[in-house]
């Protein structure tokens, strides 16, 4: 997040207090188009846009922005596989390194309105290569057996945000709406 063009933070790890410094986002929304939108909008044209700064606007509403930003794009891609497949996940698991950030976890499951799941082993792309080197080897045997043992670090259920997280999806989806179609 420390790129050349917006230099708000130091590190990602940063983001949790920055966060958790505002009460809100002060009606700031981002818009992460920074190479278009992908599922479910499919808009190389849209472009990034931080919309509603004001001159009361402080770098804790726009980190907070951006987290929120992450956690609205998944919920869009679990709505659309929600109505695709016709059976609602009821639980989302999630890895890696952004997984390490409690706020942004915590507003996942606000805004979804389902628990998050935390494993304790936040780099499951490495473990998932191990366990198929290993089912593929024969070393080991049942895939099951393996997932079963998954130790879970944490679950973020949803909590009195959620409605205001929610609601705010509303606001983020207009945000998303007057960056698309940018770039010719």
């Amino acid at each position: 997040m420390a790129t050349g063009w917006l230099k708000v933070i130091s590190n990602a790890a940063d983001t949790e207090p920055m966060a958790q410094k505002v009460s809100d986002n002060g009606g700031v929304y981002f818009v992460p188009a920074l190479s278009g939108l992908g599922a479910p909008h499919w808009d190389m044209t849209a472009r990034g846009a931080f919309l509603g700064l004001t001159g009361g606007v402080q770098r804790e509403h726009m980190v907070r922005a951006v987290l929120e930003a992450i956690a609205y794009e998944v919920k869009e891609v679990v709505d659309a596989v929600n109505e695709d497949s016709g059976t609602p996940i009821n639980c989302l698991k999630v890895d890696g390194g952004a997984c390490n950030n409690n706020f942004l976890m915590q507003f996942q499951a606000d805004v979804l309105g389902i628990p998050v799941e935390r494993p304790a082993i936040l780099d499951v792309t490495a473990q998932g290569a191990a366990f198929g080197a290993g089912l593929a080897s024969g070393f080991w045997e049942d895939y099951r057996a393996l997932t079963a043992g998954r130790k879970i670090d944490r679950v973020f259920e949803p909590q009195a945000g959620a409605n205001v997280a929610q609601a705010n999806f509303q606001m983020w989806q207009k945000a998303v709406s007057r960056a698309k179609h940018w770039a010719e």
